[in-house]
C-alpha cells in the first residue's frame, strides 16, 4: 500500500524555540507560516511538521499524491481507494473521507499504542 510522503506532525510549545531546534539539526523551513503556529521542515532525509496550539498529541501523517517534496504525483492511489481498502481489512476509522468524489481529502486512525495517523491527500 503506497500511503504517500512521510512526515512527523509535532505538536509544540513554542513554534520559535522549535524552528531554532530543528534548524540546528539541519533542517530548513520548506512551507508554512511561523506567525499562524505552522511550519514545514525539510532536511535531506526528513520532513516534519511544527504545529503549536493545532492539536494536542503528534501525529504521523501520510500525503497520497505527493512525493518527499511534496510534489505532485503523476500516478498514486487516491486516498478514498486507501480507506476503503482498510476498511476492508477491519481497520477502524477515527474520522472518515467522503467516498464521493475526487481531490483533497482526509481520514484519521489510531494505532494499537495510540498515536494518530492521518492520511491526508492535498491533490
Amino acid at each position: 500500500m503506497e500511503l504517500g510522503c512521510f512526515s512527523v506532525s509535532l505538536a509544540v510549545k513554542d513554534i520559535k524555540k522549535s524552528k531554532e531546534f530543528y534548524e540546528a539539526l539541519g533542517f530548513s523551513v520548506f512551507h508554512g507560516d511561523e506567525s499562524q503556529g505552522w511550519l514545514i521542515m525539510k532536511s535531506p532525509t526528513a520532513n516534519i511538521g511544527l504545529f503549536q496550539g493545532m492539536f494536542d498529541k503528534n501525529i504521523l501523517t501520510f500525503n497520497p499524491g505527493w512525493n518527499q517534496d511534496a510534489e505532485a504525483l503523476e500516478s498514486f492511489t487516491d486516498v478514498r481507494e486507501l480507506q476503503k481498502n482498510l476498511k476492508a481489512k477491519g481497520i477502524k476509522l477515527e474520522t472518515e473521507a467522503d467516498e464521493k468524489g475526487s481531490g483533497p481529502a482526509s481520514f484519521t486512525l489510531i494505532d494499537p499504542d495510540g498515536n494518530p495517523v492521518l492520511i491526508d491527500q492535498h491533490v
